[in-house]
């Protein structure tokens, strides 16, 4: 340090705090967020302290500095956190005739609020999930409402909820539907459903969450627009609903949990779970599974449309004895505040 100029010092001195940060964001997922709600919102934030902790690393590095080894450890160790976030490379295995594809989509009541100025949305929709052609199809926010035409489907289950708004779940299948339910979230207007899906010789447990939301607009300068009135009063808010957001995301995380450990089929997880990748709740539902995204996908894998930050809060989970061929995102087809995902998939023998 002494050799060090005092606006090195400076420097250094938050490359340290942003080390701090970014340990206690490498702990968090192993954390109950009820013992920690706040700092667990740190792990929503745990991408942009790996690119700065890979900023301050060129720096010293540039200079021949040896602060660099700071965050060169830093990043070593956060090799597994960095493929959650970005994948280099993809996977997209030969075409069989025993591959089935899986597509999952929140689709936001399909417009019916008219959220987005197009009243073409639904239509839009039915002609992508059509054109991709899922062979399974878990929806979330579903509303009957819209009068989507899905008759390919010649097996499906429908759970929907609420008085006023009426809105739901639902899982469509091409393959037989032998036996479905509801996983009951307690205090929470969200759902997860299950269905067993017979094909061929197999039986599949298909799971369709959508966890707890954050109520987090997906326009970031309304966020800032909301924190500048009232001093910073509308920030803290907005962390402490986060954190009471995560508190009952890991209840409904603990649930699935447990309902998953007690079929003997292979399973498969779908859905919106509200929350990233680096989560206790992530890690819960993931469990022995395997993320179809870090198997096959490419980039950032962004599933929610929200602005300046590639966010991913939609998974496709597979049991390890399904092999993932192909992960897709499409994040340009903007009719919903997410975006679909689909892959395709291959139980192997």
């Amino acid at each position: 340090m002494k050799k060090l100029s005092w606006f090195n010092k400076v420097f250094f001195f938050f490359n340290i705090v942003l080390t701090v940060l970014t340990f206690l964001a490498y702990v968090l997922p192993f954390l109950a967020p009820k013992f920690f709600p706040f700092l667990s919102v740190l792990t929503l934030v745990l991408p942009l302290f790996l690119i700065f902790n890979g900023l301050f690393f060129l720096y010293w590095l540039l200079q021949i500095k040896r602060q660099m080894v700071l965050s060169g450890i830093v990043l070593v160790l956060g090799i597994t956190f960095i493929n959650k976030f970005y994948k280099f490379s993809t996977t997209d295995s030969q075409k069989e005739e025993s591959d089935f594809v899986v597509m999952s989509y929140n689709v936001r009541l399909f417009n019916l609020f008219k959220w987005l100025p197009n009243d073409d949305v639904a239509k839009e929709i039915e002609n992508f999930i059509n054109e991709q052609n899922p062979d399974i199809l878990c929806i979330q926010e579903y509303s009957e409402n819209a009068k989507v035409d899905l008759r390919i489907y010649k097996h499906k289950i429908i759970f929907m909820q609420g008085k006023k708004i009426r809105t739901g779940q639902a899982i469509f299948s091409k393959f037989p539907i032998i036996d479905n339910g509801e996983i009951e979230l307690p205090e929470s207007d969200n759902a997860i459903i299950f269905a067993d899906i017979k094909r061929g010789n197999d039986t599949i447990r298909v799971y369709d969450m959508h966890l707890e939301s954050v109520k987090i607009t997906p326009d970031v300068n309304e966020i800032q627009d909301n924190v500048n009135v009232i001093d910073q009063q509308k920030s803290q808010f907005i962390i402490k609903r986060i954190s009471k957001a995560f508190e009952k995301q890991q209840l409904q995380a603990e649930i699935l949990k447990k309902h998953k450990e007690q079929t003997k089929h292979p399973i498969i997880v779908c859905g919106d779970m509200n929350n990233s990748a680096f989560s206790y709740v992530y890690r819960n539902i993931k469990g022995s599974l395997n993320d179809c995204f870090e198997e096959a996908g490419k980039g950032f894998g962004q599933t929610y449309n929200f602005k300046y930050y590639p966010a991913r809060i939609d998974y496709v989970f597979v049991d390890k004895s399904i092999k993932v061929k192909s992960f897709t995102n499409f994040p340009k087809f903007k009719n919903s505040d997410h975006y679909p995902i689909v892959a395709r998939l291959n139980i192997e023998e």
